[in-house]
């Protein structure tokens, strides 16, 4: 085990060397933002992602280093217990380093581990309660269910779709040790986890419940008439980030565990114990989410980054359940993953510009950010502006992180996504830039920019995006939104 783990060193050297070269995304400057406010909840998700990255940057500084760093170094520990995981529940296969091989080589998990979004905490923490779920299968006390209800509290505080977790936590324990349910470890382990997640509740009943109310809007999306375009978007992107043969094995892999039950139950044998409660945690980790996304698919997009949460009971799966014919592709699809995903880390690490910059998402997303704020600053002077502001939200929190320091003020983010923030809030010194992006058109809101006058396009070098840059000559609502601190 000497060469994997020495892998995995090399792996994560080279991930945490992705996460200082690459310039963050707008996201990630956003996410930024919210670290420099923590509170209990944000209109966009829980706060999770904003305590990783004060942590990150208490240790590496206001850097993209510090943004990112736990998401390398929790992945090493993410992948010890998967192998944890599949080692216990089925080691006649040697599963362990087979589903912790096949988890790393998917594009989305090695993404996952360079970037800080929601995901990449929440991905962790299911992790963190699948580890817990599988000791129980292998025969554990009922103390793991402990673990499991801290693991799965903190995974909804890193997203809402965490939710999914102690549903299909449930479903397996009913089937698999439904003896529990008598026991006062479950139930306590569920109150737990309600604990950990009250401060995010009490926030949204103090904020009109807002954050609630925005994602729970998603499930009330319904365009039938495009179903098959969302299904294909969902189940190609999918094929993409998990890679094709990586992709089979998991839905091999599921299928298989689904067979051992089905065989079990019409064998009329017992429900649990040993590789029996092990395909059950697989399945009840991935086939009711795989089922939600494919719902919500008939009605509206899925985005490519929510399935991820599926990889590690499908990696489960793959490495316990999948048939003799389908484990000969373990490797060979494994090696074609690790290859796909270097391509993209070489590709953001060094900055390759394969498609013009107009088209390329990568450059739309991470490059020339730098550039546009030295531009703008220089924009600000001519017109003798004295302060900047910016929409949307991720070219407000960009131009915040790569502002020069010689604008003390920050920049401006107004509108109802930064309402809730606890950022310094003050009146506008003056007349001042609005930025934002030249395709958004001539229209504005009144109401929030007052009377503006266009001066100029800006554009960002490497990015392929225009910006037009506004005069407001004078403010309707003064004193209304907050300001973005640069870097310390």
């Amino acid at each position: 085990m000497r060469w994997a783990a020495a892998g995995l060193l090399v792996l994560t050297i080279v991930r945490l060397w992705i996460a200082c070269v690459v310039p963050l995304a707008p996201d990630e400057a956003y996410y930024w933002t919210w670290s420099r406010a923590l509170q209990a909840g944000y209109l966009d998700h829980p706060p999770m992602v904003a305590v990783w990255i004060r942590i990150g940057t208490a240790v590496a500084g206001d850097t993209a280093l510090g943004v990112r760093l736990l998401g390398p170094l929790c992945a090493v520990l993410g992948s010890v217990l998967i192998y944890d995981s599949a080692a216990r529940l089925f080691p006649r296969r040697r599963a362990g380093l087979i589903a912790a091989v096949l988890l790393n080589a998917t594009l989305g998990f090695g993404a996952g581990a360079v970037i800080m979004t929601p995901d990449t905490p929440l991905l962790f923490f299911w992790i963190v309660t699948l580890w817990a779920g599988a000791r129980l299968a292998a025969g554990g006390t009922v103390a793991w269910w402990y673990v499991a209800g801290f693991g799965a509290g903190l995974a909804v505080l890193s997203k809402y779709t965490a939710v999914m977790l102690p549903v299909g936590l449930g479903i397996w324990a009913l089937w698999a040790r439904p003896r529990d349910a008598r026991r006062a470890a479950p139930w306590l382990a569920a109150g737990v986890m309600v604990l950990l997640f009250l401060p995010v509740v009490l926030w949204n009943a103090d904020h009109a419940w807002a954050s609630f109310l925005k994602q729970g809007g998603r499930a009330a999306d319904w365009r039938p008439e495009r179903a098959a375009g969302f299904l294909a978007e969902l189940v190609f992107g999918q094929i993409g980030l998990v890679t094709p043969g990586i992709f089979v094995l998991f839905v091999m892999g599921v299928a298989g565990a689904v067979a051992a039950i089905m065989r079990r139950l019409r064998a009329g044998g017992e429900r649990a114990g040993g590789e029996r409660a092990g395909a059950a945690l697989a399945v009840a980790l991935t086939l009711p989410g795989a089922l939600v996304f494919l719902q919500h698919a008939i009605g509206d997009r899925v985005q490519g980054n929510w399935p991820a949460i599926l990889y590690p009971g499908a990696a489960l799966a793959a490495a316990g359940c999948a048939s003799a014919r389908a484990r000969i592709w373990i490797w060979p699809s494994a090696a074609l993953g690790f290859a796909v995903t270097a391509l993209v880390y070489l590709y953001a690490g060094l900055g390759w510009a394969a498609l013009p910059a107009a088209r390329d998402p990568v450059a739309r997303q991470l490059w020339g950010w730098a550039d546009l704020a030295e531009r703008v600053e220089a924009a600000r002077r001519d017109a003798g502006a004295g302060f900047v502001a910016a929409e949307p939200f991720g070219l407000a929190a960009e131009l915040a992180w790569s502002h020069p320091a010689s604008v003390s003020a920050g920049i401006l983010a107004a509108g109802r996504r930064w309402d809730t923030f606890k950022l310094p809030r003050a009146a506008r010194p003056g007349p001042g830039l609005l930025i934002r992006p030249a395709r958004y058109g001539e229209r504005l809101d009144r109401e929030l920019w007052g009377e503006t006058r266009r001066l100029t396009v800006i554009a960002r070098p490497g990015g392929g995006e225009d910006y037009a840059v506004f005069l407001i000559t004078r403010d309707a609502r003064m004193g209304d939104g907050v300001w973005l601190t640069g870097r310390r």
